[in-house]
């Protein structure tokens, strides 16, 4: 994926390198060394210049980002892909439930990067699989596929400063006689082999989810959720701590009497755009397996 971007350098920024004016964008510093490998990484006034050139007030940059190679063991398959929002920088795809984000031992032919690889290899375009935020494969709802090194570097970065925002919906047995409420128990591996965690005070990482109750219908509850953290099945092992897990999960609760699936989507997300600055808010409503419980 090659991406051009343009900057007019501001007066607080004149006598900064170009490296420093970079990284106060912010681009990481393996970013800068991966680009200064790029052709005509970085040129002021059309002419190519090294990254220690002093900038002033007023010069226009341009930062040529070329990557050419494609992610290496994630072979292209032609797939329907429910594109919610596409520009130079991101994607935003509202992922099916059942189909795993990334290849791996059993799903190696059957992922999201697999149809991502067959959408870019067909426009002619090199493409490295970067995920903002990865789903499980039974989890459905949208998730944010970055372009390019930079866009995945800031998008990672609000991730981690938590403000990458996400709401999800889930479907809980029971009715929740808090209806809206914190939880607040670190989780843990179950052992050093199995995916399953549990709450673990003694070794457990920190973990923040917040809920507030939709609805409550036939024994069941929709339950809106916002995570300060994001542990691995953060939100099915805390509703099953609280004694109300999802319906239908398959490792916390193989209830599978009115959906096939652990009921879970990323029904929200909002963000800055990583280039342009600008707020950005998308919405996937309620997939039908879902709908039909409520």
């Amino acid at each position: 994926m090659n991406r051009t971007l343009e900057y007019t350098i501001p007066i607080e920024y004149d006598g900064f390198t170009i490296e420093k004016f970079l990284k106060s964008k912010g681009y990481s510093s393996s970013n800068i060394t991966a680009i200064k490998k790029m052709p005509n990484n970085v040129v002021l006034d059309n002419i190519w210049v090294h990254m220690n050139h002093k900038l002033k007030a007023g010069d226009n940059l341009s930062v040529n980002i070329c990557e050419d190679h494609s992610s290496e063991m994630i072979p292209p398959v032609k797939m329907d892909l429910d594109i919610v929002y596409e520009d130079d920088d991101i994607m935003v795809v509202n992922k099916p439930a059942g189909l795993s984000i990334h290849p791996s031992r059993n799903h190696y032919q059957d992922s999201l990067a697999n149809g991502l690889a067959y959408y870019f290899e067909e426009q002619g375009k090199a493409f490295v699989f970067r995920c903002a935020n990865r789903l499980d494969r039974n989890t459905s709802g949208l998730t944010v596929i970055s372009k390019h090194l930079l866009s995945a570097n800031i998008l990672s970065t609000m991730v981690r400063n938590r403000e990458f925002h996400r709401e999800y919906y889930a479907i809980v047995k029971g009715s929740l006689e808090v209806k809206t409420g914190t939880i607040d128990a670190p989780i843990g591996r179950v052992d050093n082999i199995n995916i399953t965690r549990q709450v673990d005070f003694e070794n457990g990482e920190h973990a923040i989810t917040h809920y507030n109750v939709i609805d409550e219908k036939n024994g069941h509850s929709l339950v809106s959720i916002h995570l300060e953290t994001g542990r691995t099945h953060q939100i099915r092992v805390h509703f099953k701590y609280i004694g109300h897990p999802l319906i239908g999960d398959e490792i916390y609760n193989p209830d599978f009497e009115l959906i096939n699936r652990h009921a879970l989507h990323s029904h929200k997300i909002s963000f800055k755009h990583p280039i342009t600055g600008e707020a950005m808010e998308f919405i996937a409503e309620l997939p039908s397996d879902m709908k039909r419980i409520f």
